[in-house]
């Protein structure tokens, strides 16, 4: 074997060994959380440092809490608004998966082309760029995928990162039980601007621990989840409130693990 082979084959090796240990790492850290409670989630370090860097502060507001302490209204309608297969799936839907896949390559399509038709038309004698035009982004992804993202990922979109929340989910999946990670889901997932958490979350909107939660109140905060900085601002908006309704609607169906 030539001197670069020799060089290729080493380099290939301590790649995997790295892939290797780095899985290895995620695996300990995940079987820890069996019995340890996370003190905090790689996201939510990010915004710490967001918060720090924009405003001088950190406007921060969680606790934890036991599980059997969160209102059983609010696991139901979490799993109604976000994940409807929680009890059964594996961690991973893969039809969703696809099908968000698909949607989001077709918005990048029409993003692209909307950006390709506004430069086309722009003055040569403008003096800014027009604002670009970004796709919007869809999930699909359960709530074991969420909570794997917001442990220990960062928040871009490439198919590395993708495929590494998916082993992360499979880890979860095959260490916790699934009323464990719905637990540890509602405590570090985020509700607004340094709100993190079921507790907080209630406190912050209604005023009252989050074992008081009733239907309505749950329906509304299980809503805010796919953008909370975004429906804080209008927690009562007539979006918000009728799709609460529906949410209420499907959580008597809901069974909780």
């Amino acid at each position: 074997m030539s001197s670069f082979g020799a060089h290729l084959v080493r380099l290939l090796l301590l790649t995997l060994l790295s892939a290797l240990a780095l899985q290895m790492y995620f695996f300990g850290r995940v079987a820890v959380m069996g019995v340890v409670d996370p003190q905090s989630t790689t996201f939510q370090r990010s915004e710490i440092y967001r918060l720090l860097r924009q405003t001088g502060q950190v406007p921060w507001s969680q606790r934890w809490v036991d599980g059997a302490l969160i209102s059983h209204h609010l696991k139901r309608a979490v799993i109604a608004s976000e994940d409807a297969g929680f009890t059964d799936h594996s961690g991973v839907e893969w039809e969703a998966l696809e099908k968000a896949w698909e949607r989001n390559q077709q918005a990048e399509a029409r993003a692209q082309r909307l950006n390709q038709r506004q430069d086309k038309h722009r003055s040569a004698s403008a003096a800014t760029p027009p604002r670009r035009i970004q796709a919007r982004v869809v999930g699909g992804s359960t709530i074991t995928q969420q909570l794997a993202k917001n442990l220990f990922l960062a928040s871009e979109q490439n198919l590395m990162r993708k495929g590494q929340e998916i082993a992360i989910t499979f880890m979860l999946e095959a260490l916790l039980s699934k009323e464990r990670i719905l637990e540890i889901y509602l405590n570090n997932v985020e509700w607004g601007e340094g709100v993190f958490g079921a507790e907080a979350a209630a406190r912050h909107y209604f005023r009252i621990p989050a074992s008081s939660l009733g239907t309505a109140a749950a329906a509304r905060l299980a809503v805010m989840l796919p953008a909370p900085k975004k429906f804080e601002k209008k927690p009562a908006s007539a979006y918000m409130l009728s799709r609460a309704a529906i949410i209420q609607g499907r959580m008597a169906a809901v069974e909780l693990p």
